[in-house]
């Protein structure tokens, strides 16, 4: 990974401060229903405006495709942000122009100014040198704390960290440090599961993962497509046909990697998707039966990742291993989930999880907080997973 700046590396006191955050939070019916990113966000600014910083605080809300849309305005945060501070927060009408550069100017040092959506101008998402240019004018530094908009090469991620002198935020600097622990130096032998729907949504994932880790654990319907390929049955099972011949790529790939792939020994089935309907448990070998659909992974599945968890030094996870939502079907994610818990804490295993459904299926477990760190970075997080450079992060590098 490449040395960045981070906060230890400047003296913000009377400087202004452009940090580009990510607030864009769940709402519903105008209430935010998660503020997880704003409480995330808050110990970076709080940093920066205890030092003296004049911070100015930019980020995209939803996708307004350039133009100004009420109903997407950062407005409705504003109390949000600074409930969450302790603090006064101020507000411009604009990111950039007259309304940004005046309520800019009238900062004094330890304030805190919230800019209107980024993503309102047309010049955000096609990284367009004007804008940036437009919130360079606003500050004297830039500070990146959105990890989860790293992967886009937008004006107020990539554009606008050429023109100022650039710095990693406390949350971007944990999310790039619990990564590089997690495949750049990790402790060894690491572990990875990987589930989820569909293959071909993850085959960079996979293909990256099979040459950088020791084991890879497949669950979820993916794992169906992979046990087809091997000529297993899987009755009305959900897979992709089409993937077959990729799945047994990777895993040629993978044994000339010397990466073992776990897929199932065992899988719980049933004639639907539904809370309490009735279960078995087939072994891959007899097959799923015609009219049945495989829903979960089955005990002996779980008891062999957990053989592997034990010796592991790290665990990455991405994905949970069955339709989790619906219960009885969260049983194996539910166990694993608690496995990695009482490992990391007992055993020093070191657990970095990632995506929108492995983070419900933690929540649903009631373990996020025995992670060693779980990253709410969705599409960033898969990025980096994936091996790809995220240009957010890549202009951050430290000359």
């Amino acid at each position: 990974m490449p040395r960045f700046r981070t906060l230890d590396d400047l003296d913000p006191a009377g400087r202004r401060v452009l940090l580009r955050a990510d607030l864009n939070v769940p709402v519903r019916d105008g209430r935010i229903t998660d503020r997880t990113r704003i409480e995330r966000l808050t110990p970076t600014i709080r940093e920066l405006a205890d030092k003296g910083a004049r911070v100015i605080i930019c980020s995209h809300f939803d996708r307004p495709e350039g133009r100004r849309v009420p109903e997407m305005s950062l407005k409705p945060l504003q109390d949000a942000l600074a409930e969450a501070l302790g603090r006064p927060v101020a507000w411009a009408d604009d990111c950039v122009g007259p309304a940004a550069e005046a309520a800019a100017a009238a900062l004094r040092d330890g304030d805190v100014l919230l800019l209107e959506n980024t993503r309102f101008h047309a010049g955000e998402e096609a990284n367009d040198p004007a804008l940036a240019q437009g919130l360079a004018r606003l500050a004297d530094l830039f500070v990146n704390d959105a990890f989860s908009a790293a992967h886009r090469a937008h004006a107020s991620t990539e554009g606008v960290a050429h023109l100022l002198p650039s710095h990693a935020g406390r949350l971007m600097q944990a999310e790039l440090e619990a990564l590089d622990a997690a495949l750049g130096h990790p402790s060894r032998p690491v572990v990875a599961i990987v589930g989820g729907a569909k293959v071909s949504t993850k085959l960079d994932l996979l293909g990256n993962l099979s040459s950088r880790v020791e084991v890879l654990a497949i669950g979820g319907a993916m794992a169906n497509t992979f046990l087809a390929a091997q000529g297993h049955a899987l009755g009305r099972s959900l897979q992709e046909a089409e993937m077959q011949d990729t799945a047994r790529a990777i895993l040629g790939q993978a044994k000339a990697s010397r990466c073992e792939i776990l897929l199932p020994a065992d899988l719980v089935v049933a004639a639907s998707l539904a809370p309490g309907v009735a279960t078995r448990t087939v072994t891959i070998e007899a097959g799923v039966p015609d009219g049945m659909m495989a829903l979960d992974v089955g005990p002996e599945t779980v008891a062999a990742i957990e053989g592997r968890l034990r010796g592991a030094g790290t665990l990455v996870w991405n994905g949970p291993l069955g339709a989790f939502e619906t219960p009885p079907f969260d049983a194996a994610t539910l166990a694993i989930a608690e496995s990695v818990a009482g490992l990391t804490q007992s055993a020093g295993l070191k657990s970095i999880a990632g995506g929108g459904d492995t983070i419900s299926a933690l929540r649903h477990a009631g373990v996020l907080d025995r992670m060693t760190y779980v990253s709410t970075a969705g599409g960033a997080f898969l990025e980096w997973l994936e091996g790809k450079t995220l240009p957010g992060v890549a202009a951050l590098a430290r000359d």
